[in-house]
């Protein structure tokens, strides 16, 4: 078992950059695969990527791609969301979820149902 805590959150202009942090308890954190979603008011919850157990292989939604990068530092049992060139639509509560399970097919990877451990996330909002 897993408990998340994610942090980094805040205000920040469009352009703006800003990472956040999932920290994880436990020793065991190495064995899980970490993945990032976010949920905008009145929006479902919606995958932004994900990374492997070794930190070599992610990957990012389509609205992401290029400007978010996902990582991890199995030594401090954290994994991180550096967020770049933001825009407003990036506003949303950011949420990381973990699951013992590398999803091969990237649709079953992107459903919420597929993680078994979440934070309680932490906010970002991008001001135009």
């Amino acid at each position: 078992q897993v408990q998340l805590v994610e942090s980094g959150g805040g205000l920040v202009q469009a352009g703006g950059s800003l990472r956040l942090s999932c920290a994880a308890s436990g020793r065991t954190f190495s064995r899980y695969i970490v993945a990032w979603f976010r949920q905008a008011p009145g929006k479902e919850r919606e995958f932004v990527g994900r990374i492997d157990w070794s930190g070599l292989s992610t990957d990012y939604s389509d609205s992401v791609k290029g400007r978010f990068t996902i990582s991890r530092d199995n030594a401090k049992n954290t994994a991180y969301l550096q967020m770049s060139s933001l825009k407003p639509e990036d506003t949303a509560v950011y949420y990381c979820a973990a699951s013992l399970v590398w999803n091969k097919g990237l649709n079953i990877a992107t459903m919420h149902g597929s993680y078994d451990y979440w934070g309680q996330g932490t906010q970002v909002t991008v001001s135009s």
